[in-house]
């Protein structure tokens, strides 16, 4: 799949087919992913992949009742495991770790996008339950936690703020006065596209 539809295609999805993932595709995922930058290259992130319906269940619970998530056939807890981070950065290493985490938690969501699954970002939890129910070493912090599966439900374009209410040159406040991006052409491509079928539905 060509990556500006891999990025502009990727919704967070909440609803999956009852449809198991073969394990070769998560090693696939999780092997590609694996590449992504990290400070220092230290790599300081763990990953728990679940399957079972049970272990499901207590994730979903941990995540303040997101029972939703059990509907997923696979959900990945990433962990990070930072002690060398931080000993290599000091005070930095703390933050740098979970930017670490945080970068390939979106690389595995592209990844499975490309690979024809679906995904979906979930961010609280009970990080005490957690390490309890899991077995998780006290020294690790269970960061960022990814559900993966066939998407059941149909999600239209979200909303972004336009590039020059977010962008400045060369200091703050200062903006373009339009900011040139290719993309202009795949949105008024998508326009036409959205035109040709509301004519055909007339």
């Amino acid at each position: 799949m060509q990556f500006k539809k891999v990025f502009l295609g990727r919704r967070s999805i909440r609803k999956y087919k009852d449809k198991k993932i073969p394990l070769s595709v998560i090693g696939e995922i999780l092997d590609l992913a694996r590449f992504s930058p990290s400070a220092g290259n230290l790599q300081n992130w763990k990953f728990l992949v679940v399957t079972d319906v049970n272990k499901k269940n207590s994730i979903a619970e941990s995540c303040f009742q997101q029972y939703w998530m059990t509907s997923a056939p696979v959900i990945i807890i990433i962990c990070n495991d930072y002690s060398d981070v931080k000993k290599h950065y000091g005070k930095l290493g703390q933050m740098f770790s979970i930017q670490n985490c945080a970068n390939i938690a979106f690389a595995i969501e592209l990844i499975a996008y490309d690979l024809g699954l679906s995904s979906s970002w979930v961010g609280a939890f009970d990080n005490e339950a957690l390490h309890r129910d899991f077995d998780i070493p006290e020294n690790m912090d269970p960061e960022i936690i990814l559900t993966l599966g066939y998407a059941d439900e149909v999600k239209k374009p979200s909303n972004r703020n336009d590039l020059k209410y977010i962008t400045f040159f060369e200091k703050w406040g200062e903006k373009f006065a339009q900011v040139p991006s290719h993309l202009d052409q795949f949105k008024e491509f998508t326009n036409i596209k959205k035109h040709i079928k509301k004519l055909k539905k007339k």
